[in-house]
């Protein structure tokens, strides 16, 4: 069975920093394509950035473009979200997703971690 946990969700000041983790069991990540999605109150999910199983960096959502950073750890089966430069616009649910190559949806989740910026 597939398991995602994420972590590292919190409360910030505006401009602050805060880096989420999403460890796998079940599902080696660097075989798979992942990605950081978030939802915001009253809007719908959006993705966030993608990672590919070669460890490419596939797809930024523009309002993130230059302040988030998504990287992976293989050993730990583990990816990262860096996220510096927070904006108020940035608070959301954060979940982390997997999918198989070339799929088109996600077919596993995680239960998702609250970051909360403050003006």
């Amino acid at each position: 069975q597939v398991q995602l946990v994420e972590s590292g969700g919190g409360l910030v000041q505006a401009g602050g920093s805060l880096r989420l983790s999403c460890a796998a069991s079940g599902r080696t990540f660097s075989s798979y394509t992942v990605g950081w999605c978030r939802q915001a109150p009253g809007k719908e999910r959006e993705e966030v950035v993608v990672i590919s199983w070669s460890g490419s960096i596939t797809y930024y959502v523009d309002s993130v473009k230059g302040r988030f950073t998504m990287s992976r750890d293989n050993a730990k089966n583990t990816v990262y979200l860096q996220m510096n430069s927070l904006k108020p616009e940035d608070t959301a649910v954060y979940y982390c997703a997997t999918r198989r190559r070339g799929a088109g949806n996600y077919d596993y989740w995680g239960q998702g971690t609250q970051v909360t910026v403050s003006s």
